[in-house]
């Protein structure tokens, strides 16, 4: 009797090449699934983002496939490259360095080729560093928005916060340790004293995650910088914290000379507290103090 137990896609039977997009380990290499293994070790090719670093995944596992580089600086030639041998009958896994190719990383060229052809992309799911960090965050996650990367200009950074001013889901973002401090500073400013989630090196030895409001937070980074792959959640807006009635009730330009020196802190990030402080933004702040000095 024939079986006819529902088959996955990459064990139908197919006419042309297929182009798998293949999630990898975000750090710890035991979080890849049976069935991406199985894929990377039935490849004919594997497009990695970086095969130095695949190499190692590979190596780890005992496969031994060719590989080829495919990365934001060579993606506009080597999509091209690929979908040929795609359309000769190729089966090409396609990697990033770490979690999901496409969701901010390189991926979204190939695949759109790969459509336009008529070429089956197939998914192979996996670890994602988004998810694992809203996952333990503790903030609500019934709905979330993923926003990858915010620019890295300060002009456009502050216009992409100023947009997400008005949202009431939880925002997930990824950020490199050397912004860190002006992507909090800027998101203090535009979004408020948001309950707020820094999760570092998820999976690997020195995972952590540190919590807060956006003010403690930028305060602690101020004071102990981060390294290491880095995911922001902010929470909804839930009423910011008002400070004591006798600090509102000081003089701005004492106040913020009393942040300065308790925090450790410069001027221009001690303003943007004691403005949170009592409700003003940084341009009311300011004209106090002008009006004062």
């Amino acid at each position: 009797m024939e079986d006819s137990t529902p088959q996955p896609p990459e064990r139908m039977t197919r006419p042309t090449g297929r182009l798998f997009v293949l999630a990898t380990p975000i750090g710890n290499l035991e979080d890849i699934t049976v069935r991406a293994l199985r894929i990377l070790g039935q490849a004919d090719l594997i497009a990695c983002e970086d095969t130095r670093h695949t190499a190692k995944l590979l190596n780890h596992y005992g496969i031994h496939k060719p590989t080829v580089s495919y990365h934001q600086h060579n993606e506009a030639s080597r999509a091209n490259e690929l979908l040929e041998r795609l359309r000769s009958g190729s089966q090409i896994a396609l990697v990033s360095d770490a979690g999901t190719p496409v969701i901010s990383d390189p991926g979204h060229r190939l695949v759109s080729l790969c459509l336009e052809q008529q070429i089956p992309v197939i998914p192979i799911p996996g670890p994602s560093a988004v998810i694992a960090a809203l996952a333990a965050s503790g903030l609500p996650t019934e709905e979330f928005l993923f926003v990858g990367f915010l620019p890295s200009r300060p002009v456009a950074r502050r216009k992409a916060l100023q947009n997400l001013a008005k949202e009431n889901r939880t925002i997930a973002l990824y950020e490199a340790p050397h912004r860190l401090l002006n992507t909090l500073s800027d998101a203090l400013e535009y979004l408020g004293r948001r309950q707020a989630v820094i999760a570092r090196e998820l999976t690997k030895i020195h995972e952590e995650f540190l919590r807060g409001d956006l003010a403690e937070l930028l305060v602690r980074m101020q004071q102990q910088p981060l390294r290491g792959e880095i995911t922001i959640l902010i929470g909804p807006p839930s009423g910011e914290k008002e400070a004591p009635s006798e600090l509102r009730a000081a003089p701005l330009s004492e106040r913020v000379e009393q942040i300065m020196r308790e925090r450790a802190i410069d001027r221009k990030a001690a303003l943007k507290l004691a403005a949170r402080e009592r409700g003003l933004t940084k341009r009311e702040a300011y004209k106090q103090l002008l009006n004062r000095s």
